[in-house]
């Protein structure tokens, strides 16, 4: 994540090909939000199925 600009807010989206579109703003929940996708691609049962035919 870049670093903010003046005035500027961070924003977020946390996107995964199991259909999962999230967006967060503000600094706090962006970063709940990455840490929180982070989270999803270990468990994602989309990822894990693509994971094991590969």
């Amino acid at each position: 994540m870049a670093p903010p600009s003046y005035g500027a807010a961070a924003s977020v989206r946390s996107w995964c090909s199991c259909g999962r579109d999230l967006f967060a703003a503000g600094r706090a929940r962006a970063l709940a939000l990455i840490a929180d996708h982070a989270q999803h691609r270990t468990v994602c049962s989309g990822l894990t199925q693509r994971r094991e035919a590969a």
